[in-house]
């Protein structure tokens, strides 16, 4: 799995960053988070295939991340598309995407699904994975996101397999995937006695555009990799509570409590340049030492814990 950090601003786009969008890329699926403006000229630097985009989860509908959808989706008309793009968003979202198709009059020759997200859920699901949205605070309404991926089997013993009387081939692959066999003296060997136990598998989560709440961390708990926004210093405390973002010792905070393995922050206010934002990194690190800093087309590798 890995992340594509394809803009980390907020509020306006500059010379040297592009609006918030991430792309996550796992198993061959393709997931967008945010889509601002910008988005599609990351995704054509980094040579990745947007036309093949599953689903976009949208935060909330303030231009900053949005602005770069409707390229988008014109983008993928212009490929035999037959596949549904899935758009997942509070409400308002199914409105803006119907707008831009009738006012740009775009030609679209694939399905679009839109689904308004009302209430905490599971959004989009796969074979093995889920994506659950939660609730944040700001301005108007907005929601975070998880892909949190199911357990894996344990790790197959070969050497037990022989032992119980399963010959190598095909009856190894049905134990893997969980199902029962037999052996060659008859006897039933189930596959935990020849799996060791289930192993984690791995969570991304995308929370930008509210104020602190401590239940964030909750959501995010145990995250591989969260990409947090962290728009202000602490000297702009009161700025971010009247806007409703969160500062970056408050991004940190949530990591910290939420014992993620790695955190990036995201959505800078345009007040900061690139030689500044060492202010919002050197706040963070001072609550949690492994922050980070994403920049515009950063490529994160999302690893398997074992």
């Amino acid at each position: 799995m890995e992340a594509f950090i394809l803009g980390c601003g907020g509020m306006q786009p500059l010379p040297y960053r592009h609006l918030t969008s991430v792309l996550l890329r796992r198993d061959g699926d393709l997931f967008l988070f945010d889509g601002g403006e910008g988005t599609q000229v990351s995704l054509k630097r980094l040579n990745l295939k947007w036309k093949k985009i599953d689903a976009i989860f949208v935060s909330h509908t303030h231009a900053d991340h949005v602005t770069g959808l409707p390229g988008i989706l014109m983008l993928s008309a212009q490929v035999d598309r037959t596949e549904p793009l899935y758009i997942y968003g509070p409400p308002k979202i199914k409105e803006y995407i119907e707008t831009s198709r009738n006012v740009l009059d775009m030609y679209i020759n694939y399905p679009i699904i839109v689904k308004e997200i009302t209430a905490p859920c599971i959004v989009h699901s796969g074979k093995d994975f889920y994506i659950r949205a939660f609730p944040l605070s700001h301005t108007k309404t907005c929601v975070g996101y998880t892909l949190e991926e199911l357990d894996r089997p344990g790790e197959f013993n070969p050497l037990k397999a022989k032992e119980m009387g399963v010959p190598c081939g095909p009856l190894w692959s049905q134990l893997q995937k969980g199902f029962e066999v037999s052996a060659e003296n008859g006897s039933i060997v189930k596959p935990e006695d020849v799996l060791g136990p289930k192993r984690s598998g791995r969570k991304f989560s995308f929370v930008t555009d509210t104020l602190y709440l401590p239940s964030i961390a909750e959501e995010v708990k145990g995250s591989d990799l969260l990409v947090c926004e962290g728009m202000f210093e602490n000297a702009l405390l009161d700025q971010a509570k009247e806007k409703k973002h969160m500062t970056a010792s408050q991004a940190a905070q949530i990591a910290k409590d939420a014992d993620v393995k790695r955190m990036c922050l995201i959505h800078y206010s345009p007040r900061y340049t690139d030689k500044e934002l060492h202010v919002l990194l050197e706040e963070a690190q001072a609550v949690w030492p492994k922050a980070e800093l994403s920049k515009d087309r950063m490529q994160i590798t999302i690893p398997y814990e074992d």
